[in-house]
């Protein structure tokens, strides 16, 4: 990810030590660092990472009211006159500084400028395509269970129209008419109902992801921290609490703007009176969007600033489809052969020096294999399970053709009567 995108910026004045007097700027965030950039100037006064800061208070004086400090490295920042207003710069900065802290990912930039061996990069990778597929697995097992429960009520109204065939044969020749047929019509045979396969485990909506966001409703000032959860059947918003603000089923969302990375908004359009609109952020946001666009692939639109995130999702750098598998299959060959070359005879010693870096260990070609039998398993599951909802679509195409067929039947039995 670009550390250089900007998730958000602020007008508002900064405190200048040296000069003894404040500076209107604009303070910016970016996923691992806050910055502050003068006006008139153009001069970048500050420049810190995330990791670096100990503290991020809101504090006033007889001197200054409304501001907003961030201690550094034992140097404290002061920033004034934010805007639309002081609460709304807190949360985001701490929400983006207390997942910062509470990521895998490393502590600060020196971490994440330390770069990982070709090992860890194809784990991550294969990590990332394992949780795609595990999320890929619960949307489809939740289809599954739709199927199962569309198979139940196609068998209920297969029922109930046996019910109404009997009826109408009694209305059609009572058994007190004299001249009723009934006597002599022999039994009718048993129909065979064809079944399908349904799952007993309780039918349980599945989360595939929770996230802790901001949350903006309508205006720009009503900014307060909750959870957004990504459901089979839509997605979720609730504050801290666990109280639900907001639900959107699937068949309710209208749209979903990307506007970078780091921010989305979700939207209900109404005729006659204000559409239903939020707008999310959070420093988890990139885990969810995939599956966002997965779910909602019609809906979804990537704006301007998140036209690079989904360019670089699709790069060969992060790409989870068969260049992961061919990068598995060539270093986890070269561990196992490491005297065979991999080049040609021609090779320089700067070819040779860089694959001696891109050569993984043996724990990591251990952890590749694990993650390797697991995804093995998880698409075996996936195949298994298609074809079970292949042939419960067959029976459900059959079942409603018989419903239909029936239901047009008994239509014109009851117009007879009438």
């Amino acid at each position: 990810m670009n550390e250089e995108i900007r998730i958000h910026s602020w007008p508002c004045s900064y405190y200048l030590d040296t000069n003894k007097q404040w500076v209107s700027g604009r303070l910016s965030l970016t996923p691992v660092a806050i910055k502050f950039t003068a006006d008139k100037t153009g001069e970048l006064l500050v420049n810190f990472h995330l990791s670096g800061i100990s503290e991020i208070k809101k504090e006033s004086s007889n001197l200054i009211f409304s501001s907003l400090t961030i201690l550094e490295k034992n140097t404290k920042h002061w920033f004034s006159s934010l805007q639309p207003n002081r609460n709304v710069v807190f949360n985001i900065l701490e929400h983006f500084w207390r997942e910062q802290l509470l990521s895998n990912q490393g502590t600060g930039a020196e971490a994440g400028a330390l770069q990982s061996t070709k090992g860890k990069e194809l784990t991550g990778l294969l990590a990332g395509s394992q949780k795609r597929l595990e999320d890929t697995a619960k949307v489809l097992h939740y289809q599954g269970e739709q199927f199962d429960n569309i198979m139940r009520g196609l068998n209920k109204i297969e029922g109930d129209m046996d019910v109404a065939d009997r009826l109408l044969t009694e209305l059609e020749s009572p058994s007190w008419w004299p001249f009723s047929s009934k006597l002599w019509k022999a039994p009718l045979e048993a129909k065979p109902k064809e079944t399908a396969t349904v799952s007993d485990s309780k039918n349980q909506e599945g989360i595939i992801i929770r996230i802790p966001v901001i949350i903006t409703h309508r205006t720009d000032s009503n900014v307060k921290p909750g959870k957004l959860t990504l459901l089979a059947s839509g997605l979720e918003i609730s504050d801290c609490n666990s109280q639900v603000i907001h639900r959107f089923e699937s068949k309710d969302v209208d749209d979903i703007r990307v506007h970078t990375p780091y921010e989305i908004s979700v939207r209900q359009r109404f005729i006659g009176k204000p559409d239903t609109s939020y707008r999310l952020l959070s420093a988890k946001m990139p885990e969810a969007i995939p599956i966002l666009e997965m779910q909602f692939s019609k809906k979804i639109q990537f704006l301007e600033d998140a036209l690079a995130f989904a360019g670089a999702r699709k790069s060969p750098q992060v790409d989870l489809g068969t260049s992961i598998w061919q990068a598995a299959t060539g270093l986890l060959g070269g561990v196992m052969q490491p005297e065979s070359p991999v080049g040609g005879e021609g090779m320089d010693n700067e070819q040779v020096q860089l694959q001696s870096h891109e050569k993984i260990s043996e724990s990591e070609a251990k952890e590749l294999k694990q993650i390797l039998k697991k995804l093995k398993g998880l698409a075996l599951e996936t195949e298994a399970e298609l074809e079970r909802q292949d042939e419960a679509l067959d029976s459900i195409t059959s079942s409603v053709d018989r419903a239909t067929l029936n239901i047009d039947k008994q239509n014109r039995r009851i117009k007879k009567l009438t």
